[in-house]
């Protein structure tokens, strides 16, 4: 009996090896999902709508506090003013309450409060309303009065007042360091003033080197005070304290101070005067060196900003809690209440962050005025002090003999 041939089965032979190439596969599977890109369009095109409603309404709620920045900035960059005798007298006056209490909504400090004072007060206006609302049975039943007892607060205001002291305190600590620094520079550029027009002669080159050195000293107190201070065009201050070939090498280096520095050092290499008086004239040196350490330290490194955060954060739960606690004594006294809180404890936390960075706060423009004055005066009474001690001397050696015995 015969097997029925297999219809499967191929007829001819099929060599093992295949012709085939992959030009032909891919032929065959010319399949794309061209779909996808045009999801991802189709759903950013619907998503943009309501992000340029959300960037709207921040942009709205963002206006008070952007004013209320700019005017804190502004005030700043403002040049502060030494004190004089009659600014003292001002400033002991009995009348000073009433100066400062009227010129509240002129003070950076109280305008910078704004936005806290007023979210606070008017969460507090919320809270009383919803209250008042509950108890005059406006509201369905199931709604509750928000209350809490008055303890929970009692335990922890001394916290929050001691939070604040150390806050304000370790700001004052910084302000008080940074001026130290700044009296120590001023003191140092005076003194290497004084120590150059006493110590140099100005004779052949001296006499120029010793102008030049005179003017980098000058200069270095204006290139400090650009360098810690936000906004300050420092190609400005410089100009009259520099030449224009000078000016441009200190412009383009990264570090101006360091740079002014570098050009007193050289000069004082060049000058012809005795070791033993360049030594000391370069010792003078070291405390500009410090006084750009603890600069740019006091300006790298604020108060650790875990204790910046903790305070705010405790003073922004004491806020918001607080018409909860105070609804059962004060009622809509409430809403004042808060108000006269949260513009009291936030103008403290305020000053503390404000002196913090001590260099805007300290008078620096006038610091620098005061030590090119100083100079520029020393300058021009150093020949007339020396005519008149030559003159004293050609004076007492007429009246005086050789011999030591006095003339008839």
């Amino acid at each position: 009996m015969t097997q029925p041939a297999n219809p499967i089965k191929p007829t001819s032979k099929i060599p093992l090896s295949s012709n085939f190439t992959p030009k032909t596969f891919l032929k065959l599977h010319p399949l794309t999902l061209p779909a996808k890109p045009k999801t991802t369009l189709s759903f950013k095109a619907h998503s943009s709508p309501p992000s340029d409603r959300t960037q709207a309404l921040i942009s709205i709620l963002c206006t008070i506090p952007d004013w209320a920045d700019h005017i804190k900035e502004r005030g700043m960059r403002q040049k502060r003013t030494l004190y004089d005798h009659e600014k003292w007298v001002q400033h002991r006056s009995s009348l000073r309450h009433w100066r400062h209490f009227m010129s509240s909504l002129s003070s950076r400090v109280i305008l910078s409060l704004v936005p806290p004072v007023i979210t606070f007060t008017s969460f507090a206006a919320i809270i009383t309303g919803y209250n008042y609302a509950v108890s005059a049975d406006w509201l369905p039943g199931f709604f509750p009065v928000l209350r809490g007892p008055s303890l929970p607060y009692q335990l922890t205001a001394p916290a929050l007042a001691l939070l604040l002291v150390f806050r304000t305190e370790a700001s004052y600590s910084r302000f008080e360091e940074g001026r130290k620094a700044w009296t120590k520079v001023i003191a140092g550029t005076n003194d290497l003033a004084r120590q150059v027009l006493a110590g140099v002669e100005a004779s052949g080159k001296n006499a120029l080197l010793k102008k030049a050195l005179l003017q980098y000293i000058m200069a270095f107190p204006v290139a400090l005070k650009c360098h810690v201070l936000y906004g300050s065009d420092v190609t400005q201050d410089l100009q009259g304290f520099l030449e224009v070939d000078d000016l441009a090498i200190v412009l383009n280096s990264k570090h101006p101070p360091s740079c002014i520095i570098e050009f007193i050092s050289q000069s004082l290499q060049l000058l012809k005067v005795e070791e033993s008086r360049r030594n000391m004239l370069e010792s003078k040196i070291s405390c500009f060196h410090e006084g750009i350490g603890v600069c740019e330290q006091l300006m790298g490194n604020p108060i650790p900003l875990s204790y910046t955060r903790l305070t705010s954060r405790f003073l922004v739960l004491w806020h918001l809690t607080l018409p909860i606690i105070l609804w059962d004594d004060c009622h809509w006294i409430v809403i004042p209440a808060t108000f006269i809180s949260a513009a009291s404890l936030f103008c403290i936390e305020e000053v503390g962050v404000l002196i913090e960075e001590p260099f805007p706060v300290l008078a620096l423009d006038e610091l620098c005025k005061q030590v090119y004055n100083n100079i520029q005066e020393a300058i021009a009474t150093d020949k007339i002090i020396q005519a008149r001690l030559a003159a004293k001397l050609r004076s007492h050696s007429k009246e005086h003999s050789p011999n030591g015995r006095p003339n008839s």
